[in-house]
């Protein structure tokens, strides 16, 4: 019989099969699926037996880039070898999950690429925006956390059904925590502010508003970006919740935007395309800077109940409330130095971002040199090719010349050809003509003399004849 252990552990590696990634804190599904090793090896007693067999390949992820299959996982590791001991080896280890692709691809690539050529051209007086309150939008997202293990999504969703409407409930029961997403922003914050800290099955619930990232930061924009034309640039990657162009307290651009769209990959797009390629909104050649933007909490901030109280350090600086230092004091002395630190940095900045709009302005002077460069070649180069072009019409046009001269002369010749063939052919009938004429005239006067003979010879024979009946006459 296998000892206790063993047969324990070897239920525990049946029951082990391959399962799917679990969804992280979002609620987003992971990539790859981990492969199930290998069986253990059942030793006796005293001589141990052989390792399990090699530990199966992980599972593919979804490929939702293009039309070829999920890719393969990687291949699962060599079953254990012979104990010596007691229990056998160890069976080989899963191999790993198959990467995991987020995104259209070429596809929707392709469709981005045709959004954008619809927008070629001028893009001035644009529409003004209508601002609506979105149902269902990001802002609406919150998240529970410290619930009990005992509750289920029917429990949440009863739990936050006084407050409105909600299209999305994720709940991970194992790790205690729930996603709501409600209607409207209002009932959000009502739900949050009656929620918060209530007890529920002998658990203190925290709710806080989630940020599902879905946010970007856009840095330089031309002092002529608007909210509309940064709103209809970044559609082509998806649908926008929110464009805001950053301005100062006079109403002038800062050079800066907030982008939120609707999902998550879509702004995934958006930074990868950006990141990678050069993204120009105006004519200016000049890409904006795209980089995910951090969320911050600037409505429940930093609560009393949210310090670990159990850390020395909180004791420690708890010990002294607030105060003004003495001059001359030890405190005095060091807190200079701190606001020396702090001065140092805000002038480091201060020169750091003046060397900054320095070059600033000379790469946009460098690029109006450039620019105007590149139109000249552009302008000579074009110029090459008309001239080109016209030396090849006229090349043309006197080739056409000396086909149609020659053409002509061919037709000259060949018209020639055929009025000398015609003036032979009308000799040779007018000599036919004549020699029938000759001929015609020729039996005609043989004919008359052949006729005129053969009269001559009758009148002779008629006086002959009349002669005889005379006589007969007389006769008789």
């Amino acid at each position: 019989m296998e000892p206790p252990k063993q047969q324990k552990q070897t239920d525990m590696l049946k029951k082990d099969v391959t399962s799917p990634g679990k969804p992280s804190e979002n609620g987003e599904a992971m990539g790859g699926f981990r492969g199930r090793g290998g069986g253990r090896g059942f030793g006796g007693a005293f001589r141990g037996g052989r390792g399990g067999p090699r530990g199966g390949g992980g599972r593919g992820a979804v490929n939702n880039v293009d039309d070829r299959p999920p890719f393969e996982g990687g291949r699962g590791g060599r079953g254990g070898s012979r104990g010596r001991g007691r229990g056998g080896g160890g069976g080989g280890g899963g191999g790993g999950g198959g990467a995991f692709f987020d995104g259209k691809g070429f596809q929707q690539m392709d469709r981005i690429s045709e959004r954008l050529k619809q927008m070629a051209g001028p893009q001035v007086d644009l529409p003004p925006r209508e601002d609506t309150i979105r149902k269902f939008s990001n802002h609406c997202r919150l998240w529970i956390g410290n619930l009990p293990l005992d509750i289920t999504e029917d429990d949440v969703r009863e739990l936050f059904k006084p407050y409105g409407e909600f299209d999305e409930v994720y709940f991970d029961k194992n790790k205690g925590f729930a996603f709501v997403r409600m209607d409207f922003k209002s009932n959000a914050e009502k739900a949050r502010q009656e929620l918060h800290l209530k007890e529920y099955k002998n658990r203190q619930l925290k709710i806080r508003f989630s940020s599902p990232g879905t946010a970007l930061k856009v840095r330089n924009l031309s002092t002529w970006v608007t909210n509309e034309l940064f709103e209809k640039s970044f559609s082509v990657f998806g649908e926008l919740e929110k464009a805001i162009v950053i301005t100062d307290e006079r109403g002038r651009s800062t050079g800066e935007g907030i982008l939120e769209f609707c999902k998550k990959p879509c702004a995934q797009l958006a930074l990868k395309r950006c990141t990678e390629g050069c993204f120009f909104l105006t004519s200016s050649p000049r890409p904006v800077i795209v980089e995910a933007m951090s969320a911050v909490d600037d409505n429940e901030g930093m609560a009393e109940i949210n310090v670990n109280k159990r850390n020395p350090e909180y004791m420690k600086e708890r010990q002294s409330g607030p105060r003004f230092a003495a001059h001359g004091s030890f405190e005095f002395e060091y807190g200079l130095k701190w606001k020396q630190l702090y001065e140092l940095f805000d002038k480091k900045k201060e020169m750091l971002e003046k060397e900054l709009n320095d070059e600033k302005q000379k790469l946009e002077e460098q690029i109006e040199y450039a620019k105007y460069q590149h139109e000249t070649e552009l302008l000579r180069e074009k110029l090459r090719q008309r001239e080109e072009n016209n030396q090849a019409h006229q090349q043309e046009y006197e080739q056409r010349q000396q086909q149609w001269e020659e053409h002509r002369r061919i037709e000259e010749e060949r018209q020639a050809r055929i009025e000398e063939e015609l003036a032979v052919k009308y000799r040779q009938q007018e000599e036919e003509l004549r020699r029938r004429q000759e001929e015609n005239r020729q039996f005609m006067q043989e004919r008359g003399n052949t006729l005129l003979k053969e009269e001559g010879g009758e009148e002779l024979y008629g006086d002959h004849m009349a002669g005889w009946r005379w006589v007969s006459v007389i006769a008789m």
